[in-house]
């Protein structure tokens, strides 16, 4: 893999329906991955997009009377627009229905066709049209109903559908596993794979018969592609150039292989089971790593519209703004696991931590700095703060730790480590209390007190910045740090990791800009939300 660049990809949502909270939530974490690695110097490729094909897709839109392709641009635009409200900076949005997907995928059913991998049988079995998949007895409820979609009847098949032999690389993928322990995290992802697999692995049907909504199979058009042999190429097909010509070559020649394919948990057995099956059958290198996060519930719930308790992310993010909504989900839930939206939790969260901890320490440092320093950062450098000041201490090593919560993407534990320090200083500026310093004319040590406290700060707004990059760049300047969280572009040379992700470059005798509130206390409504 090359080090300097980092590709990661969001699956390619399915355009059933409009965006969830599901969607948002995954696409989140991508955006916050990939701006912590492009202040890692990094040059990243975030990829996102829509999986347009299947039969669900042609009977929902037969349901609204439109055609496939119409149906598919409305959803897939309004992902597009809910990626726009939530600040997320994609590089790529893939769609299966792309001319240009359809000759990698062409290509790729070739090479494995060629391998010998590919064969024509009957399939017979029950068949859950909203997975796309036939499943197993074991994978049913009553017999007559999928796990994943236990409103939906599966349906009975018995055709003639061409088949992909995956028990051929059953040794390939338990090598992989054994010799690589971090391609499938969290470890309870794993342990779920490595059971599955060590039942015996049974080859997949690739094709349908009387569907229109889809790419024909090159050697019999009577067939179509299955939804999930094509929408995993559309990770391939993303990496391709707008200029190039639209081969597996060009396409893997820059970015591949991708670094980190982020995944809800109920897709996981198709991203580390089939696909590095089938790329080790087009002889394509694997990806670096899957990781299948939990599900979320509402209120201690699982949502649903039959329930009539979904939550509509394109709702929450025009009542709470995107900052609001990217904070509770990466700090209170542990990625990797299932979490829980509540709106109280939700609006006492944000209070305590953005608009009481980090919002009033910026607020009231600035008042005492325009009042005891004449809104300057105080004549200091870092080195000049006593070897034995506590924000001094913890901010030194700060950075570090944080760095490493985040690349094991443990967003959680990073914010609290980051609000460790904003409580301390605002703990350090009530025991310290400079009001009191000044007016017994000690203008040396409140200098050394609010030159802590503001340092601190800044640190602390720099490495939240990938979940908060509107409220980060709020900070920077009002502390006089002319720098866009949200402008990539400049943030590599102008902000880089290594230089303000430690404590103490706060330059000395900058002008500081007049106190703002960064983040407005929230109020839970009347009704419930």
């Amino acid at each position: 893999m090359n080090k300097h660049k980092f590709a990661l990809t969001t699956p390619l949502y399915y355009v059933n329906d409009v965006p969830h909270i599901g969607s948002a939530y995954t696409t989140m974490v991508a955006d916050v991955v990939a701006r912590w690695q492009r202040l890692q110097g990094q040059e990243v490729l975030l990829i996102t997009g829509t999986d347009e094909h299947g039969q669900k897709i042609q009977r929902t839109a037969e349901e609204l009377g439109v055609p496939p392709q119409e149906h598919c641009d409305r959803i897939a635009a309004s992902f597009a627009g809910l990626w726009e409200k939530l600040n997320i900076q994609y590089d790529r949005f893939s769609r299966t229905t792309a001319p240009r997907h359809e000759a990698i995928v062409k290509e790729f059913f070739q090479r494995v066709w060629d391998r010998g991998d590919i064969y024509l049988d009957r399939q017979k079995g029950w068949y859950c049209v909203a997975c796309e998949e036939f499943k197993e007895k074991r994978e049913l409820i009553d017999q007559t109903y999928c796990q994943l979609h236990p409103n939906k009847q599966v349906e009975w098949r018995d055709e003639e559908n061409y088949f992909f032999r995956l028990s051929k690389y059953q040794q390939d993928l338990e090598q992989l596993y054994q010799e690589r322990p971090d391609f499938i995290q969290p470890e309870s992802r794993r342990n779920e794979v490595l059971n599955f697999v060590k039942q015996g692995l049974q080859d997949f049907s690739i094709s349908r018969l009387n569907l229109n909504w889809g790419f024909p199979v090159p050697t019999n058009p009577k067939h179509t592609i299955y939804v999930w042999f094509d929408a995993l190429l559309g990770y391939v097909t993303a990496l391709l150039e707008p200029d190039s010509e639209p081969t597996l070559e060009n396409a893997l020649s820059q970015w591949w292989p991708i670094n980190l394919h982020l995944i809800g948990k109920d897709i996981l057995r198709f991203h580390a089971v089939y696909w590095p099956a089938m790329l080790i059958s087009a002889g394509i290198e694997l990806p670096g790593q899957v990781f299948g996060h939990g599900f979320l519930t509402k209120d201690g719930q699982k949502m649903g519209k039959s329930l009539g308790n979904t939550l509509d992310p394109v709702e929450l993010v025009n009542k709470y703004g995107a900052d609001a909504v990217r904070y509770y989900f990466l700090k209170e839930i542990e990625f990797g696991r299932d979490g829980d939206f509540n709106e109280t939790r939700f609006v006492g969260v944000l209070n305590a931590d953005l608009a009481n901890d980090l919002g009033n320490l910026l607020n009231r440092t600035l008042g005492m700095a325009k009042k005891y320093c004449q809104s300057k950062v105080p004549e200091l450098t870092a080195s000049e703060i006593s070897s034995d000041n506590i924000l001094q201490k913890i901010g030194n090593d700060l950075g570090e730790i944080v760095a490493k919560e985040y690349n094991s993407l443990r967003f959680s534990q990073a914010c609290e480590e980051i609000l460790k320090l904003v409580r301390l200083s605002n703990k350090y500026i009530d025991e310290q209390a400079p009001w009191r310093l000044y007016k017994q004319g000690n203008q040396a040590e409140v200098e050394q007190i609010l030159y802590a406290v503001l340092e601190s700060v800044r640190l602390a707004a720099y490495l939240l910045s990938p979940i908060i990059p509107n409220l980060s760049t709020d900070i920077y300047q009002q502390l006089g740090l002319g720098i866009d969280f949200n402008n990539q572009t400049l943030l590599q040379h102008q902000a880089p990791f290594n230089h303000h992700g430690k404590w103490g470059i706060l330059p000395a005798s900058q002008a500081l800009e007049q106190a703002q509130p960064i983040f407005t206390k929230l109020e839970l409504p009347d009704e419930e939300y």
